[in-house]
């Protein structure tokens, strides 16, 4: 399984609101991409459809994302603290690592259960904690494509 490279990117740009008057806006975007160059120019192809106008890229910054959990009915995302609880074999003491998640849901309820739902069939223990929505307009990860061998 491939590791994903998450870049949270800034945007700018003239939104039209639904009044009809239009408004500066700076968006968060989630790209998945190689390198910091290569974010900028994942978030603009996938911008530029959308956006009439001009727009720009004000900040491209690494996010550290372990895994990402996608809700097709989801409208917002969560950023999620999930501690890994190991014992030491030498001392005998429990070690927590932390370890971020991104889920989509609909709301803070909702997070929590697709957060269980996706961790479900993990080998360690663990516990949630902090769950907070993000400001995340939208996710773009990197589309796999699964090779099926012929036999």
């Amino acid at each position: 399984m491939a590791m994903n490279n998450w870049f949270e990117c800034k945007v700018k740009y003239e939104k039209t609101l639904e009044t009809g008057t239009q408004k500066k806006v700076t968006e968060a975007y989630l790209v998945d991409a190689m390198t910091f160059t290569d974010a900028e120019a994942r978030i603009i192809e996938e911008m530029t459809p959308f956006i009439s106008g001009e727009f720009e890229v004000t900040a491209v910054k690494k996010a550290r994302i372990s895994e990402l959990f996608q809700d097709p009915d989801g409208d917002k995302w969560y950023r999620c603290k999930v501690m890994f609880i190991t014992l030491d074999e030498k001392s005998g003491l429990e070690k927590k690592s932390a370890s971020t998640m991104l889920v989509q849901a609909r709301s803070f309820q909702e997070a929590v259960k697709n957060l269980n739902d996706g961790m479900k069939g993990t080998m360690s223990d663990w516990e949630i904690n902090t769950i907070a929505e993000t400001t995340l307009m939208d996710v773009y990860g990197l589309e796999v494509k699964e090779v099926k061998e012929q036999q």
